[in-house]
């Protein structure tokens, strides 16, 4: 089956560009398209497309006002064309504010060595949001079932004959208890989510939290963020997958809204408790001297780097200099950034939690390191903060 998308853009040059890259795909069809905020809001409502690639500055209705209508009414995956400028990104993060998913620059060789590797990445991103429309998640079962009515004895039945239908019927329910445990023994360790309510802290001490997230990252962030207490004990480092031209204008805009001081990482910068770093876009950020006196080092991003900044580089750096005595945390994104820097903090003692699938833009990133069994557990985004002020209170 073909996910319909609709294609919002004043630009009928822009429209036609966007338009063949998706028709080209064949699980993919653009079934209409719209030139400002207030046709497309209409159009979403009359033809219900399953995706929505909506661009900012518009007339009538600009993108912002259109996804905040869209959203109230018909939600829908949306994704954002932005220009990379410090105006482009402050409504973007107003955009994926407001509830559109992910974002992609509209000059596609800024993303892009090639015409078929943007193609690509477009395509990939609208079918991975495209999944938040349909629900290919697992559906959990109700933790309460209604119990079925039982069935009335029936009356050929002699007493002796319901009690063995009766025995009968136990065994075969212990034995398929039994067999359910064994399956449950059999299967690797996966983490499993734990209410926060029930969360006790582990005793152990911390020196250092690091969140890394890709795509949905940007309000998974501002989620968790905005919950610390100005007194926050630890030093953060945030990794985001995010152009150079908005780390900046995110780093501001989540300093305006937390407690705790959160800005673009430099060169040099001294690890300060209470601190959130964000890795600028286009670089690495590393750390160099001791856990007592570290410092932030950046560095070029590197050609042969898919990502930039990269959770693992970043990840790998804390093990390094601060062994055991981190906390790690893997939300939302794309693909497997974090994984491999996840294993390297876990050898060294450290501990991992992952956001749970349910909670998810997009399953990726978390279910690497959970599916690798190198989470301890997988937490509902709403409900991170909290397991984290509880984990490391004697950090």
């Amino acid at each position: 089956m073909q996910l319909k998308v609709l294609v919002v853009d004043d630009s009928s040059f822009f429209r036609r560009r966007v338009s063949e890259i998706i028709d080209a795909d064949p699980g993919l069809k653009v079934i209409d398209a719209a030139v400002n905020g207030k046709e497309a809001v209409e159009k979403v409502r009359t033809l219900k497309p399953d995706v929505v690639t909506m661009d900012i500055e518009m007339p009538v209705m600009n993108g912002i006002d259109a996804v905040k209508s869209i959203m109230a009414a018909n939600p829908v995956p949306i994704l954002m064309f932005s220009s990379l400028t410090h105006e482009g990104a402050k409504a973007t993060l107003e955009a994926l504010e407001a509830g559109a998913l992910d974002f992609l620059p509209k000059k596609f060789e800024d993303i892009a060595r090639d015409r078929k590797e943007a193609s690509n990445l477009l395509v990939q991103r609208i079918k991975e949001i495209a999944r938040r429309r349909f629900g290919l998640r697992p559906q959990a079962r109700p933790s309460n079932p209604a119990p079925r009515p039982a069935a009335a004895a029936s009356p050929a039945l002699s007493k002796t004959q319901q009690s063995m239908r009766s025995a009968t019927s136990a065994l075969e329910k212990a034995n398929a208890e039994r067999r359910q445990r064994a399956a449950a023994a059999a299967q690797p360790e996966v983490a499993r989510p734990r209410p926060a309510g029930r969360a006790r802290a582990s005793g152990k001490s911390y020196k250092l939290l690091a969140i890394g997230t890709s795509t949905g990252g940007p309000v998974a962030l501002q989620t968790v963020l905005t919950q610390l207490p100005a007194n926050y004990p630890l030093p953060i480092l945030l990794i985001q997958h995010m152009p150079a031209a908005f780390t900046g204008a995110f780093a501001q805009r989540l300093n305006s809204l937390c407690k705790i001081n959160v800005k673009e990482a430099e060169n040099g910068d001294a690890i300060k408790p209470g601190c959130a770093y964000l890795a600028p876009g286009g670089k690495q950020m590393m750390i160099e001297g001791s856990a007592s006196n570290g410092r932030i080092k950046i560095i070029d991003g590197g050609e042969r780097m898919n990502y930039k900044p990269c959770v693992d580089v970043t990840f790998g750096a804390a093990a390094k200099v601060y062994g055991g005595d981190v906390l790690a945390v893997v939300l939302t994104g794309m693909g497997a950034d974090g994984r491999d820097g996840s294993r390297m903090l876990k050898t060294h003692g450290a501990k991992i939690w992952a956001q749970d699938e349910a909670s998810c833009v997009v399953y990726g990133m978390p279910q690497a390191v959970a599916s690798a069994g190198i989470a301890e557990d997988s937490i509902a985004l709403g409900d991170i903060a909290e397991r984290i002020v509880i984990e490391t209170a004697n950090g």
